[in-house]
């Protein structure tokens, strides 16, 4: 056997054992264990190589940057598990209420604040599903429009800093995460700005889709609306700038943000009264699962990534993808409509472990900005959260919208539930916006701040395999 031959059939065999349904972590290790194996046996390859797992592994975990994982997990849990995100929506609500699409303004707005303080998909969508769509649903909303807008604002934590795909695809790209962070707020900001402009869009053209809220449903006069408002945005605000703040200011490290954060969540909760030790729990185990998820498909990257590279795997994807017509924007884009197919089957996770570090060899060979670039990819992952059928934000908001007929508990009138295929077809739009997005970036990449070199169109990337 060849060696040339070991990368491709190594990454053909990883897409059959993702394929058959194998765990992603497990499926990756498997591989690499398996090939290593087979160029050990065929003399391509040295046991020696497999003794430098140990010590790869054991990088992980002296990894500090990846210790900011838990810390916002378990802010974001803490905030969601404590009712923040239902006083929230419930103030913002009040404040948009008179305005058509008053409502999914105001979900729209709460979901840029709960990424800016949580960095959770899950815990965003289904806070957001459980208070606002008993709400839309009440008061009217076309059921598509509300759908979509709920699933659409939650993923916003996947861009918006401190996002959890942001610090791993950093980890990825070995870049700075306050980097990363920098870069992708005001793509994050122009995001939710094109949801809010969607809005508008639709209450233009179908008035009757977002409907303002009735006198009789707001509830507050001014001055205690104003008092709410206090009461509810300064924590959260103050909150973010602790954490965000202090990362951009270079005060503290991304890991030292993400712990203050952790002990400014649980002030929160307990100057509002619902901390307690069942929170405590819950958020503690919620936590440590997702890390655990985390850190076992990165150990099962490395041992790929080990093998994969032993076999000059880097440099035949290099060749494959460094050749393509149109040099460095060429590249960028076979790049991100692969991102987007796969999205459909993997999470941003798996193609963050799998991808990224296969990419960002060819990506630096071309002088694209690492940063700009892990951004992009950041923006293009965010479809995998709302992509039919697969899309899990849909399968969040599924979980908590009703399915079937149901009795108002205010207004104590039928009202009809939301289908499956309302979901679906309601996060569409939202995609198409999110694919725009990614356009943006790619031809505007000031967007992202500093980060954005300039990258020529005519220089094709020339790599040649070592000989044998």
């Amino acid at each position: 056997m060849s060696a040339d031959w070991l990368a491709p059939l190594m990454f053909a065999a990883l897409v059959l054992f993702l394929l058959l349904g194998y765990p992603v972590a497990f499926a990756l290790a498997a591989n690499g264990l398996l090939f290593a194996v087979i160029g050990i046996e065929y003399g391509l390859l040295t046991p020696d190589l497999l003794g430098a797992l140990p010590h790869r592994i054991y990088g992980i975990m002296q990894n500090e940057t990846l210790l900011a994982i838990p810390f916002f997990t378990f802010m974001g849990l803490v905030m969601e598990r404590s009712g923040l995100a239902e006083d929230l929506l419930d103030t913002i609500g009040q404040l948009f209420g008179p305005m058509r699409g008053g409502i999914a303004y105001a979900v729209i707005f709460v979901g840029a604040l709960l990424a800016a303080t949580t960095g959770v998909v899950a815990a965003a969508v289904i806070s957001m599903g459980l208070i606002s769509l008993p709400l839309m649903l009440r008061y009217g909303y076309d059921r598509r429009l509300a759908a979509g807008v709920i699933a659409a604002s939650g993923t916003l934590a996947q861009i918006i800093p401190p996002s959890l795909v942001l610090i791993v695809l950093a980890d990825q790209l070995q870049q700075p995460v306050s980097d990363m962070y920098q870069g992708a707020l005001l793509p994050g900001l122009v995001l939710a700005g094109l949801y809010l402009l969607y809005v508008l869009v639709v209450t233009l053209i179908k008035p009757t889709a977002a409907p303002a809220l009735p006198l009789s449903a707001r509830a507050l006069t001014g001055r205690q609306l104003a008092v709410k408002v206090m009461v509810s945005l300064v924590p959260p605000l103050a909150l973010i700038f602790l954490v965000l703040g202090t990362i951009f200011l270079g005060i503290a490290t991304p890991t030292e943000g993400g712990a203050m954060g952790a002990v400014g969540a649980l002030a929160l909760a307990y100057m509002n009264r619902r901390f307690n030790l069942s929170l405590l729990k819950q958020a503690l185990d919620s936590t440590a699962k997702l890390s655990s998820f985390v850190l076992f498909i990165l150990i099962g990257s490395t041992v790929f990534g080990l093998v994969f590279r032993a076999v000059n795997g880097d440099l035949w994807v290099a060749q494959l993808l460094g050749g393509l017509p149109g040099g460095a924007l060429g590249f960028l884009i076979v790049v991100n409509l692969l991102i987007f197919v796969l999205a459909f089957f993997l999470d941003f996770f798996e193609l963050a472990f799998i991808l990224v570090p296969l990419l960002a060899p060819v990506a630096t060979l071309l002088g694209i900005d690492l940063v700009w670039f892990g951004v992009l990819l950041a923006i293009n992952m965010q479809t995998s959260f709302l992509h039919p059928p697969f899309g899990f934000a849909l399968f969040f908001l599924r979980s908590v919208a009703p399915k079937d007929d149901y009795v108002d508990k205010v207004t104590e009138k039928l009202t009809g539930g939301v289908s499956t295929a309302q979901i679906y077809w309601g996060a569409v739009p939202f995609v198409l916006i999110q694919i725009g997005m990614v356009a943006m970036v790619l031809a505007f990449p000031q967007l992202v701040g500093d980060f954005s070199k300039k990258v020529a169109e005519d220089t094709p990337l020339k790599i040649e395999l070592p000989a044998e």
